[in-house]
């Protein structure tokens, strides 16, 4: 199997399981999530001790935020890999983003204690631009350093010594 092959069977499944993470989060009742969150929250402040008086998360607010943007900007980053050869596809990546993250909140609506929020969908699309940007970003910086270990050395010039 050649490697683009194997690209194009490998990110669409990584796309879907990250899509089932995502979506399944959706689906807990709010007592399940909150609990879930709280148990992020201890963690994240245990580790993170030496941070002001040792509770960087006071609420699940943002918690759940960075959450939410994290995860979509993974599948940000996954759709990017998989679709992306230049920008032309860019706009692509984003509507996929935004139809997930739509979709995420649109769960939210059937599930007990849960609501969809459309400024989680502007997080969510946040997150998605920042998981294509970093892509974008990481390649343009591994092309360079490419062009740059593969060009001519320039020849030094010789001093004269008097």
């Amino acid at each position: 199997m050649e490697k683009s092959e194997s690209n194009q069977r490998f990110w669409p499944l990584l796309i879907v399981l990250t899509l089932c993470f995502i979506w399944g989060n959706s689906l807990l009742p709010a007592s399940i999530s909150g609990a879930i969150s709280q148990w992020v929250k201890t963690l994240v402040n245990q580790l993170l001790w030496f941070w002001k008086d040792g509770s960087l998360m006071s609420g699940d607010g943002l918690l759940r935020k960075i959450a939410h943007a994290s995860e979509f900007a993974l599948l940000g980053a996954e759709l990017t890999c998989w679709r992306v050869k230049g920008t032309a596809r860019i706009p692509e990546v984003l509507l996929s983003g935004l139809l997930a993250a739509l979709t995420d909140e649109t769960i939210q609506l059937f599930v007990a204690g849960r609501s969809g929020q459309i400024r989680d969908v502007w997080i969510d699309l946040l997150g998605v631009l920042i998981g294509c940007l970093f892509v974008l970003v990481f390649r343009h910086l591994r092309r360079k350093k490419a062009a740059k270990s593969t060009s001519y050395p320039q020849k030094e010039t010789k001093r004269r010594t008097s």
